[in-house]
Order: structure tokens, then C-alpha cells, then sequence
């Protein structure tokens, strides 16, 4: 009795150790399994980043890549546009495991313009305090002084000054192909699904999402991603709206005090900053118009903008309808390019391209005149990838960010 007894026992021992070694076996081939994986993923991500790399030194060429090393990673590249940046979508992929990335790109500008004066206006006059740090293209070599307020008259130069040509450099045609039509097929929000967290956001990885607001007011909402946003007459956007990354087209865009987002902002007739807006990297506030009307762009006190303010496609005879104004205590990192005329009372780190400068007081105006002003293109960082404004086909390219 007591040797079947020590023979069972002896079965149950083996049986206890044959399932620890099978389950050691399967915990290896997991292990191995799970280590093979993040391998091969850890492969597969840094062949993503070269392959962003590659396209960013061949100038966003689109075009399959095959990777040469022992991995046979295999990477696409793709461009296209959102508004006025351009979007890198990559692709790398092996066997049944794939990894994307999307990228927004834009260019480092090669020239250190501080202020382009075309040579349609009169020579430029300063008043108070001004800085123009920078190389200056203007139509006069002698910057004067003029006296328009009790603040003692200080000017900082520094850089050359070339005469510049009776026109604006030609900007990109992509500004002109912008269109603010509404397309035939639009969308309503009702009609888009949200995420879990109430948030709209459609990725770069999808197809656009174009909406037309029934509502011209955006007001509580989270919108973040591919989409385009339109309205026939007017879009206000409440600082309680949270928008990143997205596009809004309506011939008049105003933004409520206090917003604080990532937007491009296409419009025809007027954009409004209310105070203390803030804009992050990189947005665009851009006005096109054609016509023979009223066009401006307000940037209110203490506003902040990184990226670029744009206005254009004004005949010569229409420069003074067509206005850029930035009030005290602004700041813009980034460049500015208005066919019609520029008043400047806060700071610009970039480059302003102008067709005219004035300053208006309470109750004067003042042609060609800068006061109390700084543009100072060295403070722009070197790492700052600009929104491209002039047609340039020699063009180092640069990632903004990394989106989703």
C-alpha cells in the first residue's frame, strides 16, 4: 500500500513539474514573441524617422523608399496640403506590422530681411522708440526722423539698406490657388461623430472633414485635427472653443478675448483679434481680396501669434482700403506680407514685406511713418521653421510638429 501510495505521489510530482516547464516554455515563447515585437516596432520607428529625414532633404518629393540595411523596411512617403502648410505623411511598414507618422513641414527662410518697403511709397519716417534689426530693402536709404508724440525720438538700425523695387517679391502661388468657396458637399457637426471625451478630431491620417457651421458662434467646443471649417457670412470664435490644428474659411473670422488655440484663418474681407488672444505655432491669419473693397486684419493688445499674417491681392490703386494693424503689446514670431498698407505699435521677431506703412493717432494719420515699434528679425529662433510667403524654389525644409 505504501509503494502505490509513493508511486502516485511520484506522478503527481512529475505532472506538477512537467506544467512548470511547459509554462516556462510558453512564458519563453511569449517573451520572445513580446521581444521580437518591440524590436521589430523600435525598427520600424526609427526607419519612419529616417525615411522624414529623407523627404525633408529631398525637398518633400513624393516617392516609395526602401531601406537598405537587414531589416527590409519598406517606407512611402506622401505630401499635400492643409491650408498653407504642407503635410508629410509617412508610411513604414513590414510584413503584417505598420507604423505611421504625419508631419507638419514647413521651410527656414534663407534671407535676414528686418523690413521690405516696396518702392511705391515715399521715403519712411520714425517716431519715439523703434528698432529695425535686420537687413532693409526701402525706397530711400535715409530713415527721418518725425515728431508725432511727446516720447524723445529713438531709432536702433542695424543691417544694410538696399533701395527696394516699385513692387512686393512675388508671393507663393499657393496663396492665390486659396480658395473660400464652399464646396458642394458639406457636412454639419450633428453629422460627425465625437470620441469617447466629447471631442471632435478626425485624424491627418483620414480624409478631410469639411464642415458648414449652422452656427456662425463656436462656443464650447473641442474641434482638433483634419478638418475645414466654413460659414457664408461670419465665424466668432468664444475662448471657451478649443481648436487645434484647424482651418476656418468665411469672409469675415473674429476671435473672442482670451482664445487660445492652433488655427489658419483663410478669409476676404475681415479678421479680428480681440485682446489678449493668443495663437500658438504655427497658425495663419490670411486675408485675400481681389475686389475693390474694404479689407483688414486687427490684431488687438497683447495678442501673441506664431506663425505668419498675410493680406493681399489688392490692386496698386486700392493700397490704402487694405489694412494690417497691430496695436500695443503685440507680438508676432514669424513674417508678415500686406499689398496694402501696415501700422506696427507692438513687437515682430520675422520679416514684414509692405507695400505701405502709417500710424494713426486719435486724431491724425501719419503716411509712412513707424513709432514705438520693433522688428527685429535675428530674435526669430534658429530652430523656427517659417510658414512659406515668397515663391522660393531653393528651400530647406523643417518639421513645425508632429501630428496625429
Amino acid at each position: 500500500m505504501l509503494k502505490a501510495h509513493s508511486l502516485l505521489y511520484s506522478v503527481y510530482v512529475c505532472l506538477i513539474v512537467a506544467i512548470l516547464c511547459g509554462a516556462l516554455l510558453y512564458f519563453a515563447t511569449l517573451y520572445n514573441q513580446l521581444n521580437l515585437f518591440y524590436n521589430t516596432n523600435e525598427q520600424l520607428y526609427i526607419q519612419n524617422q529616417s525615411a522624414v529625414n529623407f523627404a525633408l532633404g529631398n525637398n518633400l518629393k513624393e516617392e516609395s523608399v526602401f531601406i537598405t540595411d537587414t531589416s527590409n523596411v519598406k517606407s512611402e512617403i506622401k505630401t499635400k496640403p492643409h491650408g498653407l502648410i504642407n503635410l508629410l505623411l509617412v508610411s513604414s511598414y513590414i510584413k503584417s506590422d505598420t507604423v505611421t507618422s504625419s508631419h507638419f513641414v514647413g521651410s527656414f527662410p534663407k534671407e535676414k530681411i528686418c523690413l521690405y518697403l516696396s518702392g511705391v511709397s515715399k521715403p519712411i519716417s520714425y517716431s519715439g522708440k523703434v528698432k529695425l534689426i535686420g537687413d532693409k530693402q526701402l525706397p530711400s536709404p535715409e530713415i527721418r526722423q518725425f515728431y508725432a508724440s511727446s516720447t524723445q525720438n529713438q531709432l536702433t538700425s542695424l543691417g544694410t539698406i538696399a533701395l527696394s523695387k516699385p513692387f512686393l517679391p512675388e508671393i507663393s502661388n499657393r496663396y492665390k490657388t486659396m480658395s473660400l468657396s464652399l464646396p458642394a458637399k458639406l457636412r454639419s457637426f450633428q453629422n460627425v461623430e465625437r470620441n469617447v471625451d466629447s471631442v471632435y478630431y478626425n485624424s491627418f491620417q483620414n480624409e478631410t472633414i469639411e464642415i458648414q457651421l449652422a452656427n456662425p458662434i463656436l462656443d464650447n467646443i473641442v474641434i482638433k485635427g483634419n478638418f475645414i471649417i466654413y460659414a457664408k457670412d461670419s465665424i466668432q470664435v468664444q475662448s471657451t472653443a478649443l481648436l487645434e490644428d484647424v482651418i476656418l474659411k468665411s469672409p469675415k473670422i473674429s476671435f473672442k478675448e482670451n482664445f487660445q488655440g492652433a488655427i489658419q484663418a483663410f478669409s476676404s474681407e475681415k479678421i479680428h483679434l480681440e485682446k489678449n488672444v493668443n495663437l500658438h505655432y504655427p497658425s495663419v491669419l490670411c486675408v485675400y481680396n481681389s475686389s475693390e473693397n474694404e479689407s483688414k486684419i486687427t490684431i488687438s493688445e497683447d495678442c501673441k501669434i506664431m506663425g505668419a499674417v498675410v493680406l493681399f491681392g489688392n490692386q496698386i490703386k486700392t493700397i490704402d482700403l487694405n489694412t494690417i494693424v497691430f496695436h500695443k503689446k503685440t507680438l508676432l514670431v514669424g513674417d508678415v506680407y500686406s499689398s496694402g498698407k501696415l501700422m506696427m505699435e507692438g513687437k515682430i521677431y520675422g520679416s514684414v514685406y509692405t507695400n505701405r506703412l502709417f500710424h494713426k493717432a486719435a486724431s491724425s494719420s501719419y503716411e509712412n511713418c513707424i513709432m514705438n515699434c520693433e522688428i527685429d528679425v535675428t530674435k526669430k529662433p534658429s530652430y523656427f521653421v517659417s510658414v512659406p510667403i515668397l515663391e522660393d524654389q531653393n528651400t530647406n525644409y523643417g518639421v513645425y510638429k508632429k501630428v496625429l
